[in-house]
């Protein structure tokens, strides 16, 4: 499959490279169908010294990853799939789930114009109610006490109206509004988006990191239905450790925390 360049690409880099300081204009790869985005951009960058906010878009990725093996189902040319390389060797190890905040409040950020109640349900995927508009993947690679690299796969629900997989609750923003959204413009949108929320993290902007994060999240509110591996159990949100293990205490006032997939939601 060869690369294929279009102006399109160049329309975004344009736009985009502006707005933090890159060393240099980040690259954008578009490949007509992938196995898996995120595979594809970990080959690219061991080939060669790619700068940050490159890009590897598919319109038909065939085997996306969710968390811990899931999949990810994908309608061909209907939504948006993609991989993202940051290089946030500024921040430590044990605070890499800070990739994960500013990612998934930059997808906020895109969607609110469109669609104002979308929440991020913990650790990283996008809400809208109780339905499922957008996930994450991120894969770092760490060199002793630095992050070397972070990939960053997101695919994002935009205009698919059935699905078929056996995933319990996804939907589209097309689902939602009735009308179809660009794609395009959808990515470029992001990319400005996340930029801003990268720069608050080089500046350590952290408490208004944290704080944005806990104001969007899913069921962050009164007591919920929770599963791990000992049952069911009903708790209620206490707060979000810097690994991004989540603190929930139940109805004895006894804490638990996990770390993903560790526990799940009652939806």
């Amino acid at each position: 499959m060869h690369r294929k360049a279009t102006p399109f690409h160049d329309k975004i880099s344009q736009k985009t490279a502006n707005m933090t300081s890159l060393k240099s204009e980040p690259q954008y790869f578009y490949f007509n169908q992938l196995p898996s985005t995120n595979s594809k951009l970990k080959e690219l960058v061991q080939e060669k010294d790619l700068p940050e906010f490159s890009i590897v878009l598919t319109p038909d990725q065939t085997a996306g990853r969710g968390q811990i093996g899931n999949s990810w189902e994908s309608q061909k040319d209907m939504n948006l799939t993609f991989s993202l390389l940051l290089r946030p060797v500024f921040l430590e190890p044990q605070n890499q789930f800070y990739i994960s905040k500013i990612i998934s409040l930059a997808i906020i950020d895109t969607l609110k114009p469109i669609i104002s109640e979308t929440c991020i349900k913990w650790p990283n995927d996008i809400y809208i109610n109780d339905q499922k508009l957008a996930g994450i993947l991120i894969e770092n690679s760490l060199m002793g006490a630095s992050i070397n690299y972070s990939i960053a796969g997101i695919g994002l629900n935009v205009n698919q109206e059935h699905f078929i997989s056996e995933a319990k609750n996804p939907v589209s923003i097309k689902n939602i509004t009735g009308e179809p959204h660009n794609l395009k413009k959808l990515l470029q949108t992001f990319i400005q988006n996340l930029q801003k929320w990268y720069y608050r993290l080089q500046n350590e902007q952290i408490s208004q990191i944290d704080q944005t994060y806990i104001n969007h999240l899913y069921r962050s509110k009164g007591y919920h239905s929770f599963i791990d591996q000992s049952g069911q159990f009903k708790a209620k949100f206490k707060g979000i450790l810097p690994t991004g293990n989540l603190i929930l205490e139940d109805e004895q006032a006894a804490l638990r925390t996990y770390a993903f997939k560790e526990v799940e939601f009652v939806i």
